[in-house]
């Protein structure tokens, strides 16, 4: 049997590596993920941290860590072992995407941005009304517009993804039936922000995200709202995909670049997609993206549900899918992308505490601002309190390392928590206030810090 685990030394861990098993149990440490690619140096910190070996899966190692792993392999302890995921990966041609995490400078913060961001957000969500409109009325779309709007939102992303983040992850009140697309552009420029496209191919894939779905207007509102459907209900629903790509290719002002996503967004890695079932390296790399984002928010926001459900619950569906309806390594980049704790999730912490996250910190993604709300009874706080994770994990090491505190006192976030679970946790007012200082808790907030 070919050996597909190595034993590895923490000492000797490179970026590229995908480490499959640790020296102890996952949940004694704070990896969100049973099985990740290293993708920087604070992942390989941590690692050495809580290990002093890990298990490594040869056949996914990628790049020049390959190497590395191969020449470990002459002399180190290593161990046959079958992988145990479960499920049924392919094995299909599709060649790795280029990836830069350093293209953008640091994100300025949230509260910087959150006044233009929320304009702007409000001004996507209108336009997306009438372009409903203009095209169920068969209409020309007012293209430039759109490149417009799409345009500001990802110099708002570039400048600062936690202010965007904020309005894709919490539902108002007014939700409309098109703020599906919203919330998925939203996600899309998200993760080509993290990945470093262009500015030009942020454009393309925010633009296409955003249009994916005009074309279930020429659907049958029965057929759209069914939730389970026979099968030709099915294959009266998925022509949306050809209705989207005919009504927007009359339009010449609109990129052929954004038509091709469109039509090739409901195409999967093995396959198993449609319309035309194509596989690996035949869908584009922007399509394959925005069939990423726009499963992330149907799994977040599933339909006919009052409230979305816990990130964690669409990240493991995401996750199960890696390699077999979805490229792998966008999968995990997107999955880093937003962070396990996405901007908006209601979390409780190893304390019983219960908060809001309201801002990430992009060198640990496991480690946000959390607006405390409920303290370890679940009661309301009188005075709700900002905890910096990472801040709170550099002053936790330093007592470690003295001897005054054990590992397994730290402080974490130990699930995230259903939307509706605390209903005296008010997500919407929570973001108000932390991005606007406004309200009850801004007000509150403002007298703490004078």
């Amino acid at each position: 049997m070919a050996i597909e685990q190595a034993k590895i030394s923490v000492g000797d861990l490179q970026r590229g590596m995908f480490v499959s098993k640790l020296d102890r149990p996952w949940t004694r440490t704070p990896f969100a993920l049973q099985g990740f690619y290293i993708r920087d140096l604070e992942e390989i910190r941590q690692l050495q941290k809580y290990c002093r070996f890990v298990y490594v899966d040869i056949h996914k190692t990628v790049g020049s860590a390959g190497v590395t792993l191969r020449r470990l392999l002459g002399g180190s302890d290593t161990s046959a072992r079958g992988r145990s995921s479960g499920r049924t990966a392919v094995t299909i041609p599709c060649k790795p995407v280029t990836v830069s995490h350093k293209k953008y400078p640091p994100p300025q913060p949230a509260q910087r941005e959150a006044s233009n961001a929320r304009k702007l957000h409000g001004q996507i969500l209108y336009g997306m009304s009438e372009v409903m409109g203009l095209v169920a009325n068969n209409r020309p779309i007012p293209v430039q517009q759109v490149n417009q709007v799409v345009e500001d939102l990802v110099e708002s992303v570039l400048r600062s993804p936690d202010a965007f983040a904020w309005l894709a992850r919490v539902r108002d009140k007014d939700e409309h039936t098109y703020s599906h697309s919203v919330r998925a552009s939203i996600w899309a420029v998200l993760f080509g922000r993290h990945i470093g496209l262009s500015r030009s191919d942020l454009l393309k894939l925010g633009v296409a995200t955003l249009l994916k779905d005009v074309g279930k207007l020429a659907i049958d509102g029965e057929v759209l709202q069914m939730k389970q459907r026979d099968p030709r209900s099915e294959l009266e629903y998925r022509k949306f995909v050809q209705h989207s790509v005919k009504m927007l290719s009359a339009d010449p002002q609109i990129d052929p670049k954004v038509i091709e996503v469109i039509s090739a967004h409901c195409e999967r890695h093995d396959g198993s997609g449609y319309p035309e079932g194509l596989r690996g390296d035949r869908i584009s790399v922007l399509a394959r993206m925005c069939g990423i984002v726009t499963f992330y928010d149907e799994a977040t926001n599933p339909r006919g549900s009052s409230e979305p459900v816990a990130p964690s619950r669409a990240v493991a569906k995401l996750y199960d899918l890696r390699g077999i309806a979805y490229q792998e390594q966008l999968v995990v980049e997107f999955i880093q992308a937003i962070g396990l704790y996405p901007t908006g999730t209601q979390v409780e912490l190893s304390t019983g505490e219960v908060g809001v996250v309201v801002e990430q910190t992009y060198d640990r993604r496991l480690r946000p601002k959390v607006m405390i709300v409920l303290d370890g009874q679940k009661q309301t706080l009188s005075k709700p309190r900002l905890c910096d994770l990472a801040e709170v994990e550099d002053r936790e090491q330093k007592l470690i390392e003295r001897g005054k505190m054990s590992v397994e006192e730290k402080i974490s976030i130990l699930r995230d928590i259903e939307p509706g679970a605390y209903p005296q946790v008010d997500a919407a007012n929570i973001r108000d206030n932390y991005l606007f200082r406004g309200g009850r808790l801004g007000q509150l907030l403002t007298r703490l810090t004078k």
